[in-house]
């Protein structure tokens, strides 16, 4: 080889180097340092849910979003209004899976204990709800074949299997309760304050009859938490109501959603902060985010669902898009968590609500 050549394969290509060796301007001074969590911190003691879930805010990916979302729920429940002392009007919103699972319980403690002001679901997170309280739902498989579930009158839910026999229990549950409903309906015709059923009353009056302490609803009622369900017809529950037309024909059971409307929205209008907690899409994430625009926007909100934004569902859509639309204000303090809510919401609980004492309000 000449020399020339061997100078020539000495030196790299001055383009490649400029390329792969291109200098970094300064980083921030307030630059975050990757960082996850080190176990060896903790010594021969186990970690504690909070002290995991505090490690997360570093990790990166959606580990980061989940410790944003504790920060962000940890805000909603200390804020106080300086002259009211009123805390953060918490709307939760939860699709009717996460009542079939069992996320069931954590969605239960939040009612309970007062965390949260108003619930908007939708007719599974009614139903499935009371369902539990009179058969249980069980574990399956994502892989079982619908055709051998059906054979048996099993009703698959992901990887959750729910008999037949328990819709059943809750028709005879609900039917003459519906029965009595109609009943005071048709007799305060006869008074000045003549009766006006709305989903969320529909709701109270299950949650009282139900008088089961394992229920979200139960405690709703218990402890005066209003449940929107704009969509309480599609589901089981609108199977018994349509039953019931024909069981109590001439007159019907009638039920006002206009009603509700202005008080979701009145809850929202008059708060003097509100707080976004939505897990999973579609309708309970519109309607509580559009009560909020009644007000110009939510102060704070976590997402929490799987959905993509690149088909242009309000499901998949970042909490930017409610900004664009006034559901969430321009300054507010927002995140979404991409990820299942059964995995994710627990440990958020854990390090938010279930960290103070179990009794005590956020408000």
């Amino acid at each position: 080889m000449t020399p020339a050549n061997q100078e020539a394969t000495s030196q790299a290509p001055a383009g490649a180097t400029d390329a792969v060796l291109k200098p970094s301007e300064p980083v921030p001074a307030d630059a975050r340092e990757v960082q996850g969590v080190d176990f060896n911190n903790y010594g021969q003691r186990s970690i504690t849910v909070e002290e995991l879930v505090a490690g997360y805010s570093r990790m990166g990916f959606q580990a980061t979003a989940i410790g944003e979302a504790v920060r962000i729920v940890n805000d909603m429940r200390t804020w106080k209004d300086a002259e009211t002392g009123e805390g953060t009007t918490v709307f939760l919103g939860y699709t009717s899976n996460l009542v079939s699972s069992g996320l069931r319980e954590t969605l239960r403690y939040l009612v309970q204990h007062k965390h949260v002001s108003a619930i908007v679901t939708t007719a599974g997170g009614v139903e499935e709800d009371f369902i539990k309280c009179l058969g249980p739902t069980y574990l399956g498989a994502f892989s079982t074949p619908g055709a051998s579930l059906r054979a048996k009158g099993l009703n698959r839910i992901g990887n959750l299997v729910v008999p037949n026999n328990n819709y059943c229990a809750f028709e005879d549950w609900v039917l003459p309760i519906l029965d009595q409903m109609l009943a005071e309906q048709e007799e305060s015709k006869k008074t000045d304050e003549p009766i006006h059923w709305t989903p969320s009353k529909v709701i109270n009056r299950l949650g009282k009859e139900i008088n089961n302490e394992q229920s979200v609803y139960y405690w709703a009622w218990k402890n005066d938490i209003p449940v929107f369900c704009p969509a309480l017809t599609d589901g089981s529950l609108g199977d018994m109501l349509y039953f019931h037309t024909f069981k109590s024909s001439p007159e019907q059971l009638r039920v006002d959603i206009v009603e509700d409307i202005r008080k979701i929205n009145t809850i929202a209008v008059r708060a003097k902060r509100t707080g976004m907690i939505i897990l999973g899409g579609g309708l309970v994430k519109h309607h509580i985010a559009n009560a909020n625009l009644m007000r110009n926007g939510a102060e704070s909100a976590v997402y929490i669902n799987t959905a993509q934004e690149f088909d242009g569902s309000d499901a998949g859509a970042r909490p930017d898009e409610a900004v664009s639309w006034g559901k969430i204000k321009v300054d507010g303090d927002s995140v979404k968590v991409y990820a299942e809510a059964t995995i994710a919401f627990p440990l958020i609980v854990a390090a938010t609500f279930a960290k103070g004492k179990a009794d005590e309000p956020a408000s």
